[in-house]
């Protein structure tokens, strides 16, 4: 369950006061648009932690159980003087009241824009990479040949789909799709990325295909794909190993910080 979907369903039974960084300037925690949710015994969300959320809960709270006289909707926080945090900058949050006639409205107005990502495999490293994808700003498909593999509760913004022969999903992926390739099958993996290459030489609209493996994996691919008439310079554009540098472990969850870390970098 998403955040936003973890605020909206707890306010179907209460009022909440919702926080909102209304205006920020200098070096500050959380940025314009970023929220935060209190309830009488919880709060969902951020803006950012440390004194100035705990000034936040407290302001919140006490206009949550004081309907009369709630004061000013905006309020101005410095960081440095006021606060003793080190940003030093300036933070404005804005304080409302929200209840569950406002939830279709809330769910429009705090969704986020989301980056189409494929996702083709459901392994082991799959089902972590879905896991750490939860609360990032992603919309996954997530491709398998198999239908049995997919978990039966996921957030909104990932969907499951089945797709056989797999490599006939990647006609009709988003515009500007970020693609991950980890299928159970070697002969499967070769047959998504020739299907994305054919794309790119045609449509130039998938800015990153990764491919997970070795390099002895990729070299073996690299000749096989060169026999089918790819060029060096399409094949380039392959990032296989996949995952930023630097993190040996091979643990599914392990890799999959380093993958999520490296497609975060591509926006």
């Amino acid at each position: 369950m998403s955040t936003t979907d973890e605020f909206l369903a707890q306010l179907a039974d209460e009022d909440a006061i919702l926080v909102t960084v209304h205006a920020a300037r200098g070096s500050v925690p959380r940025e314009k648009g970023a929220w935060m949710a209190v309830f009488s015994q919880n709060a969902v969300g951020t803006v950012g932690g440390g004194h100035l959320e705990l000034s936040a809960l407290a302001e919140a709270r006490q206009r949550l159980h004081s309907r009369a006289g709630e004061g000013e909707p905006v309020r101005r926080y410095a960081l440095g003087p006021a606060l003793g945090q080190c940003c030093g900058g300036e933070v404005h949050l804005r304080f409302e009241r929200v209840q569950a006639a406002n939830r279709d409205a809330l769910q429009l107005r705090l969704a986020v824009t989301r980056y189409p990502l494929a996702l083709f495999g459901g392994g082991h490293v799959g089902h972590a990479l879905v896991h750490a994808f939860a609360d990032l700003p992603l919309q996954v498909r997530w491709i398998d040949s198999r239908h049995e593999i997919f978990p039966t509760q996921l957030p909104s913004h990932i969907t499951c789909e089945q797709s056989d022969p797999v490599q006939a999903a990647v006609a009709t992926l988003a515009p500007d799709s970020r693609v991950l390739i980890m299928s159970f099958s070697h002969a499967e993996d070769l047959d998504v990325v020739a299907a994305c290459l054919t794309r790119q030489r045609l449509r130039a609209d998938l800015p990153y295909v990764g491919l997970i493996g070795s390099q002895t994996k990729w070299a073996t691919f690299r000749h096989r794909l060169a026999a089918r008439g790819f060029t060096p310079q399409e094949l380039a554009h392959v990032t296989c190993p996949i995952g930023v540098p630097g993190i040996a472990g091979k643990a599914p969850a392990v890799i999959a910080v380093a993958v999520a870390a490296q497609i975060l970098q591509t926006f």
